[in-house]
């Protein structure tokens, strides 16, 4: 196929899409109305499924089957990323210099690490219940974690950071989401249907299948951030170039 079919391939079909978009947009209500349809539809299944949080409803519920494919794409990217800074065999392996930082950045760090894990825990454990939820959850607990970096050093984090374990929590995360869809089909109904109990309106114990599958991507994220982060503070601080000439000594490294 020449470059001349195919540019005249692209303008025919760019022009198909233009025309059935702006038939589609005929029919959108006017900006700025008072009735939106799909919001009061939004709103009705959510107090239909006892799920208070509105946001978490359409994600983990209505549109479940769209926020896989959203976590899916963190996985993959997460799994290109540690595929991509893998190291190499020409690659030098330095040994980090201890840091110093003042008292005060030291305990401010200590004193906000537990803190930041614990707001991040409850964003993850009340997503179906207030404003947050995995996603949001999941990126504090895994900025909570890195303040051990903020306040002290890059050895201190590698020793509260088994990195193997979170991988592994990681891949369990996104796993476990594709398979709580599978309760669904179990009971005779579609894939990611909310089927089991759907317990009190705005209690904890609510919304049936939504706080597992909020809690399945508390744990994706989190996990996968601490990741991602991982691979690139491994290039930054422990990974030398070939050109150089090689991992810095021990007087050096400041050990």
């Amino acid at each position: 196929m020449t470059r001349r079919v195919r540019g005249v391939l692209f303008l025919l079909a760019a022009a198909a899409f233009a025309v059935v978009f702006a038939i589609a947009c005929t029919e959108l209500p006017r900006f700025g109305t008072k009735n939106h349809p799909y919001g009061a539809r939004a709103v009705a299944a959510s107090l239909q499924h006892r799920t208070a949080n509105v946001i978490s409803a359409i994600n983990f519920d209505q549109r479940a089957l769209d926020t896989l494919g959203e976590e899916s794409i963190l996985f993959g990217a997460v799994l290109g990323a540690v595929s991509l800074l893998r190291r190499m065999r020409a690659e030098n392996r330095g040994k980090p210099e201890p840091s110093r930082v003042l008292p005060s950045t030291l305990l401010l760090g200590v004193g906000l690490l537990p803190v930041t894990v614990l707001v991040g825990a409850y964003i993850v454990a009340h997503g179906q219940l207030s404003p947050g939820g995995g996603f949001q959850g999941g990126v504090v607990l895994a900025t909570g974690l890195h303040l051990a970096y903020v306040a002290a050093d890059y050895r201190v984090l590698r020793r509260v950071r088994p990195l193997a374990v979170f991988a592994a929590l990681d891949a369990v995360g996104a796993g476990a989401f594709g398979a709580l869809g599978l309760a669904g089909l179990a009971a005779g109904a579609a894939y990611l249907q909310n089927v089991l109990p759907l317990g009190t309106f705005n209690q904890l114990a609510s919304a049936g299948l939504v706080p597992l599958v909020n809690a399945a991507v508390g744990i994706e994220v989190a996990s996968g951030v601490i990741v991602l982060i991982a691979q690139f503070l491994d290039q930054a601080v422990e990974i030398a170039s070939p050109e150089d000439d090689g991992p810095p000594s021990e007087q050096e490294s400041g050990a």
